[in-house]
């Protein structure tokens, strides 16, 4: 097994900090698995899980205020564990410390006839949702949770789709029939009740409207729902629903090949292509400890910027839209299509080109990217130009986005928000920047920040994040190193295809690499990324097979829509959709 298990001990000099001085505190009954990403994993025991949240969050030294991910494991097929506590089901909990850059993963053990564990709600409100999605997945339940109901799937809805037993195909399921029971009973579900929403239907000396915004309306960007509470046009409660979206990725993943899964990772945020590749890949080389050579690893920073370029077109379009301007979509969208042109020509995709690869890139540059990139690079800067003067300076533009949906650092990171959303309030958390992965560190660029964390700002920040791309791009254009575009690693899926027609052993390892995928060795590995909407991580638990035991896939836009009934009370409801609009979300990103 790659983890190294240990009891862990106040004065083991070895241990990272964070485990130091949680022995120290809480003593030495904690167990320490360390992985290939290098964050210190530890068991606690669940009756002393309150008690070390709120000393990590408040009490240790720097402070572990973002509560990144809350999920579970489902342990009872896996083999390799060797070490660990016994466990029928584990939850885990992902906080980082921006103060002192560093992670820390807490995990509960907990047996099949018992898989209750305390909630972390009154400690952080991001933990709502996230607990309430393990509840729905895994059914562990958390005690003194204010609404624990299914979030993804329907209430209707049989058994916990990530436990093991669960099937992971329609065709090992019974056909489904609509019976008039069933009807009956969706009928039912569909009627609106405001308390069971947490709204009353009147208060003193007003009577409260009701109003769903979506799930199909335009301005809620996908197939979402807001249940609002309205006084007259003022907002005094916006209730998000989410789940219409919900596709199974992360069962999907249990199914299919370490290879064959890529392209399902390119359906998660649609607008991002390849940039939902690369913290799959980068999690399952770290697995394999495969070296990604210099040259794919440029080709892979200059695509992901491409797309970085492309989703944040869509966002300043659509949300000049949104606020009121007609002509602002059409000329970005136009520049997308530029844009797409290079990404085809390159990857022979468009949206989702699948194109990264374990251990590399599908194929090596195609003759003629450098003129198509370059002339690209050249025109860009002069059109945001015109942008700004359109839409960033335009007086409507500024009245409906400045002062609205505002929020400051401490309040983002107690819902989790992370990216241009955090960089809105000042924080400067690139992690680009702050945790170089994948070759960043060889490249100058800005952190774009604002102050106000208002829809203004929050829109600001992605313009100029454009501008910083199109630097890194350049550089990648200036000094793209020769090579190869794969690793040699036997890992590598596939193999250089030219290799196949010279020797037996490569085909054969082309055929297995394809077909079967690659055998990766057993283990626990997390990749996180800044993405186009925020921190984008993949944790892969690997059982020493050709798929994965387990796929966690960690999504800026989930815990960005919880935070919209903070962001809304009391303003107008035309103020909602300027709201909306600034998160930048889609409902694959939520949902999954």
């Amino acid at each position: 097994m790659s983890e190294v298990v240990e009891q862990t001990t106040a004065d083991a000099a070895e241990h990272p900090a964070v485990v130091r001085e949680l022995a120290a505190r809480f003593g030495d009954d904690f167990v320490h698995q360390s992985g290939a990403d290098g964050i210190p994993n530890v068991w606690v025991p669940r009756e002393r899980l309150l008690d070390v949240m709120r000393y990590l969050k408040s009490e240790a030294p720097g402070g572990f205020p973002l509560l990144f991910d809350v999920s579970a494991h489902d342990e009872r097929q896996r083999t390799h564990r060797d070490g660990l506590p016994d466990s029928d089901f584990t939850t885990f909990y992902h906080l980082i410390s921006l103060d002192r850059n560093e992670d820390v993963r807490i995990k509960v053990a907990l047996p099949e006839g018992d898989a209750n564990v305390p909630s972390l709600t009154e400690l952080w409100p991001a933990a709502n949702w996230y607990e309430r999605e393990a509840y729905d997945m895994f059914g562990v339940n958390f005690v003194g949770h204010p609404n624990l109901r299914r979030i993804l799937t329907p209430p209707q809805w049989e058994g916990h789709p990530l436990r093991k037993e669960h099937p992971a195909r329609a065709t090992e399921m019974d056909p489904f029939r609509m019976t008039d029971e069933l009807l009956d009973t969706q009928q039912e579900e569909l009627r609106f009740v405001p308390e069971e929403w947490g709204m009353s239907k009147e208060a003193k000396h007003t009577d409260f409207m009701f109003l769903n915004l979506g799930p199909n309306h335009p301005s809620v960007h996908g197939v979402f729902r807001i249940a609002l509470q309205l006084d007259g046009e003022v907002i005094v409660d916006a209730v998000p629903d989410i789940g219409y979206h919900h596709r199974a990725s992360e069962k999907m993943a249990e199914r299919q090949s370490w290879h064959t899964y890529i392209p399902y990772t390119d359906r998660i945020d649609y607008l991002g292509g390849v940039m939902n590749n690369l913290p799959y890949v980068m999690a399952v080389e770290k697995l394999a400890g495969i070296e990604v050579p210099p040259r794919a690893q440029v080709i892979r920073i200059m695509l992901a910027e491409l797309f970085r370029v492309s989703s944040h077109l869509v966002f300043y379009g659509t949300y000049s839209q949104d606020v009121g301007q007609m002509s602002p979509v059409f000329y970005m969208f136009a520049d997308r299509e530029r844009l797409f042109t290079i990404i085809e020509a390159i990857t022979g995709g468009r949206m989702h080109p699948s194109w990264f690869r374990v251990g590399g890139v599908g194929q090596d540059l195609p003759e003629g990217w450098d003129t198509m990139v370059r002339d690209f690079i050249e025109y860009m800067p002069k059109r945001l130009d015109h942008y700004e003067r359109m839409a960033l300076q335009n007086g409507i533009f500024k009245r409906r986005s400045i002062g609205i949906g505002q929020y400051d650092t401490a309040e983002a990171l107690e819902w989790g928000i992370t990216g241009p959303g955090l960089r809105a309030t000042g924080c400067d958390w690139d992690l680009r920047k702050k945790r170089p992965y994948g070759g960043y560190d060889q490249f100058d660029f800005e952190v774009p920040t604002a102050n106000n964390g208002d829809c203004y700002d929050r829109c600001v920040v992605r313009v100029e994040e454009i501008r910083q791309s199109l630097r890194i791009i350049e550089q990648c254009l200036n000094n793209m190193p020769a090579g190869p575009y794969k690793a040699t690693h036997p890992q590598a899926t596939p193999p250089p295809k030219e290799r196949t027609m010279q020797d037996i052993e490569t085909l054969i390892q082309h055929f297995l690499n394809v077909s079967w995928g690659p055998v990766i060795p057993p283990g626990e590995c997390a990749v996180n990324v800044e993405a186009t909407k925020g921190w984008n991580s993949y944790y892969l638990t690997s059982d020493g097979g050709t798929m994965s035991y387990r796929t966690r896939i960690r999504t800026p836009s989930f815990p960005h829509l919880q935070m919209i009934p903070l962001i809304s009370r009391g303003f107008m409801l035309a103020d909602l959709i300027a709201i909306v609009a600034s998160i930048d979300f889609v409902m694959a990103d939520v949902d999954r």
